[in-house]
């Protein structure tokens, strides 16, 4: 058996407390294809912290049968600082308290200091020119400087996904179906995986604002590509990184998250991480689409928010998706979708503030500006 766990100490913690970051490792190190998995960078995302445990006991069994055939890296509580942040008896976990940033954003473009590392040394030959930059980058992660508890976590992160294959990050969002968000040159590869996890909704953006991590680990080979005047045939995106949303909050029930576990498990398998066959993928049930292309619709007005649709129904251009419901005067406010296309999640709280998402609507054709954030905060 192979199964390894380590407790890794998050430095500049307040004095008398210590935190540390769990890790499971199943399989030989350096084995590939490496996969990595986190779960929780929101720590109020909590169908990811379940997927995580039904995900971790199927590996045990697996790496006992001898069936680990790569190396799996599995971070089931990826935010222990999140987890911590208690206010008023509400879990807070997206954003630091302290600083106010979101824990999925600010991740080091590693491509700068890797460009410097590798120029001059790639060899023409791919496989030995990706190990190499896959050195570097974990070089160049172990380097970064940390001024606080955050800061330390997103180099221990970064640092134990940056080489991997593969990296599945698990989220969610309030109400939705099931999505996620890659990049455009990656969406082949994540074609099974969404296909088995049965996702209604998929979003393709090379930059979508703000340095998440699932960008910090694939977005770094394009840019040093770019840096490199390299093309594709040199030098692939060798880390296919995914953002997973399981459906929304409350979809917490063992059996949603074993049967999410074993569509990953299988997803494993069809990539050769794991022995056995993972026979077909069941047929799609959506098509990708530019996350520049989704419709946020906005509450006009702060009131109560009466939904006229639900996440997965499809909508046209000016239906009213949701009305807002001023409290004080009984107006009401309709909020209508610019776009045809699946309502693929809506707010969960039912009283919102003026501007507000209440409905998101995946379109087709994009509506933000290059260069515009695409994320929410």
């Amino acid at each position: 058996m192979t199964h390894t766990i380590d407790d890794l100490p998050l430095a500049h913690g307040r004095a008398g407390t210590r935190r540390v970051l769990r890790v499971h490792r199943f399989g030989t190190p350096g084995a590939r294809p490496k996969a990595y998995i986190q779960a929780g960078l929101h720590a109020d995302e909590t169908p990811g912290h379940l997927v995580a445990q039904h995900l971790l006991a199927a590996l045990k069994a697996l790496d006992g049968a001898g069936a680990v055939t790569g190396e799996v890296v599995l971070v089931p509580v990826a935010n222990p600082i999140g987890l911590d942040q208690i206010v008023l008896q509400s879990l807070s976990g997206r954003f630091e308290l302290a600083t106010g940033v979101n824990f999925n954003r600010s991740y080091a473009d590693l491509s700068g200091a890797v460009a410097d590392a590798v120029r001059g040394r790639l060899s023409g030959d791919r496989a030995a020119d990706v190990a190499l930059v896959r050195q570097e980058l974990r070089r160049a992660a172990e380097a970064l400087p940390t001024a606080t508890q955050a800061d330390a976590l997103r180099r221990a992160l970064l640092t134990l996904a940056t080489d991997a294959d593969l990296m599945l990050d698990l989220h969610c969002d309030f109400e939705a179906v099931m999505h996620l968000y890659t990049a455009p040159e990656l969406w082949e590869e994540f074609r099974d995986l969404a296909a088995r996890l049965g996702c209604e909704a998929a979003f393709l953006a090379d930059q979508s604002g703000g340095h998440p991590f699932d960008e910090a680990c694939s977005g770094v080979w394009w840019r040093l590509r770019e840096r490199l005047g390299v093309d594709a045939e040199a030098l692939p995106v060798a880390c296919a990184a995914t953002t997973i949303e399981l459906r929304g909050q409350l979809a917490v029930d063992d059996a949603t998250a074993a049967r999410d576990a074993a569509a990953i498990l299988d997803h494993l398998r069809h990539r050769g991480v794991l022995a056995g066959d993972p026979g077909p993928a069941p047929a799609p049930r959506c098509t990708a689409t530019p996350l520049a292309g989704v419709d946020r619709v906005a509450a006009p007005e702060a009131g109560i928010v009466l939904f006229r649709v639900a996440p997965g129904e499809r909508v046209e251009p000016g239906q009213v998706v949701a009305e807002v419901l001023e409290p004080e005067s009984g107006v009401r406010h309709p909020c209508r979708a610019r776009v045809a296309g699946p309502v693929w999640a809506r707010h969960l709280n039912r009283f919102v503030a003026a501007g507000e998402t209440v409905v998101s609507i995946a379109g087709t054709e994009p509506l933000a500006a290059p260069g515009t954030p695409l994320l929410t905060a």
